[in-house]
């Protein structure tokens, strides 16, 4: 019955007019004013009464600018290129058609909501809104100024049929198949148009009833309806009591429950009961991940102390949703509706076997992926350590052996020292016969042996065991082969093959001159005696005034040592020595 004018778009071929979009519902004409809507400059929709613009579209092109209306409802204004500059479904009223989205643009700063008309006949903005929350994981309330009415819950594809997108700057979800309508009485409905009958059949409204009301029994309260009459009780009665008992008694829910017994956070011991088929809590002091498992998420809340509960909104999606505060608004919804379900933190002691079984199964795997991870970076440090201490240690032997090689070649260019097969010797001792073993010292076993032309020898062979190391070997065959003396075992050549090091000397058939003597040290100085054609005892050198032994000390040390023997020296004719070895 007003005689205002407005831009409209309504439904064609539908009996009963369904207006779903006013442009300038904020500045209505008089019945009387002549109406025009034209692109003017700059590839602007405005619309205009007496030459004066009314309402426009705010945006601008360079180029030619088209406006269409889409079968969708949506009208648009377009370019030569059919790109959208501007569209109707960016500013819904109190219609949301297949389509349309609700949310908010980060980058322009705007949000896609709902406002109804203040009444049938002035479609002005009332004062409820339907929309996307601004923080948490986006879900959808009807507000009504700045009080929360109605909390549609996190979104989820279960109730709300369409498309979510999440980003840093875009955060919405796009409806169908269905048309939504807030109007002035406080709800939200659903309908959707029926062909057949050639009506409008209503889908769903909210609020539903008292219990739709927000919060209505406080923090872990949860609402039912029994005999039409609204009541409220604890999420758990075995884990949560009211907070006020009294004020419960007497249909009083402002306090809403508390915990049995507070969470400590100690050692990861507490763990989650599950509760299935609810509408889940207040999801505005949340975190959430959009690639994350439910078991991941149970993982994560474990790790931080002031998560309280984690839930998944969507079944078919690994969506993980935290929760950082007491969880406000829930309700265990009908059975056989489908609900999600949470999974709320409680302490060590109120938890059944059953979730104590799944919280130490989860214990378990972390602990047995630890020592795994453990054991194999410990088996991969040990392999690379020998892997080292290998490299190292051939190396070390191709050193030794090459040192060894030159300074034996060296010796043989200097004072023809003769080298030996291997085979040679081994065909000489019958490939080191035991029977052929004539003894065993430091160095090694001692054998004996005969050469293809019939001389006699006896050959020692360094020991793999022996303390006596190359340098030990390469001391010998210097200083043995230096010291040719009449009363020295005659040193004829030596033999390196691989690991193989052996001396060969002339053999003497009547022992040797150690199996009469039995104090090593006598015998050492006998041997120094002998080599040098003086005596230890009475012996004091003018200078440092040392014994025999000890000036001999001092010249081994200084490398001299060669001096002291007295290659002239007749005094003593007996048997030589077969086992003497410098080192």
């Amino acid at each position: 019955s007003s005689e205002n004018r407005y831009l409209g778009i309504w439904y064609k071929q539908i009996s009963d007019r369904t207006v779903v979009w006013v442009a300038n519902r904020d500045r209505p004409l008089p019945g009387t004013s002549r109406l025009e809507l034209k692109i003017a400059d700059r590839g602007i929709l405005g619309l205009f009464s007496n030459r004066s613009m009314i309402w426009s579209s705010n945006t601008t092109t360079s180029g030619n600018a088209t406006a269409k209306l889409w079968d969708n409802g949506n009208l648009v204004v377009i370019d030569q290129q059919e790109r959208v500059f501007w569209q109707s479904f960016d500013y819904p009223t109190d219609t949301l058609l297949p389509g349309m989205k609700l949310g908010r643009d980060n980058l322009r700063n705007k949000e896609w909501y709902l406002t109804p008309w203040k009444s049938s006949q002035d479609p002005a903005p009332g004062e409820l809104t339907w929309g996307a929350d601004r923080l948490g994981y986006p879900e959808n309330k009807l507000r009504q100024g700045a009080s929360i009415i109605f909390r549609g819950g996190p979104w989820s594809n279960e109730r709300f049929p369409g498309v979510s997108v999440f980003s840093k700057s875009l955060t919405f979800r796009q409806f169908h198949p269905i048309e939504g309508t807030l109007n002035s009485s406080v709800h939200l409905e659903s309908w959707a148009w029926v062909d057949s009958s050639r009506g409008w059949q209503p889908v769903v409204s909210f609020p539903r009833g008292a219990c739709d009301t927000y919060n209505i029994c406080n923090a872990y309260g949860t609402c039912s309806i029994d005999m039409i009459q609204q009541s409220c009780k604890c999420l758990d009665d075995k884990r949560f009591v009211p907070r006020n008992q009294k004020g419960w008694d007497t249909a009083d829910w402002r306090g809403g429950c508390i915990r049995r017994t507070p969470l400590e956070c100690k050692n990861g011991s507490e763990g989650f009961i599950e509760y299935p088929n609810v509408k889940l809590p207040d999801a505005e002091n949340t975190w959430f991940n959009m690639n994350m498992t439910l078991e991941e998420c149970g993982t994560k809340c474990l790790q931080i102390c002031s998560c309280m509960a984690y839930a998944n909104p969507e079944k078919n999606q690994s969506v993980c949703l935290l929760w950082f505060d007491d969880l406000l608004d829930i309700q265990v919804l009908p059975e056989g509706s489908g609900g999600p379900n949470i999974f709320v933190r409680m302490a060590s002691s109120e938890l059944d076997s059953q979730s104590i079984s799944k919280n130490e199964g989860r214990n378990r795997k972390i602990v047995l992926l630890v020592v795994i991870l453990g054991v194999f970076l410990i088996g991969l440090i040990i392999t690379t350590w020998l892997c080292y201490a290998r490299r190292k240690r051939n190396h070390a032997k191709l050193t030794m052996k090459g040192e060894m090689l030159n300074a034996t070649k060296s010796q043989e260019e200097d004072m023809e020292l003769p080298l030996f097969s291997f085979s040679s010797i081994a065909n000489a001792t019958a490939n080191f016969s035991p029977d052929n073993k004539l003894g065993e010292g430091g160095f090694g076993p001692v054998y004996k042996g005969v050469l293809e032309d019939g001389k006699e020898i006896a050959v020692k062979r360094l020991s793999k065991n022996s303390s006596q190391g190359i340098n030990e070997f390469k001391n010998e065959v210097i200083c043995i082969s230096k010291l040719q003396h009449r009363n020295l075992v005659k040193l004829l050549g030596c033999c390196i093959q691989g690991d193989e090091k052996l001396l060969i000397y002339e053999y003497m058939p009547n022992k040797s001159l150690d199996s009469f003597i039995f104090d090593v040290f006598s015998f050492g100085v006998l041997v120094l005696e002998i080599v040098s054609g003086k005596r230890n005892r009475g012996f004091i050198h003018p200078v440092n005034e040392n014994n025999l032994v000890g000036h001999v000390w001092s010249l081994y040390n200084e490398e001299k040592e060669l001096p002291v023997v007295n290659y002239s020296s007749s005094t003593y004719t007996g048997g030589s020595l077969n086992d003497f070895t410098i080192t």
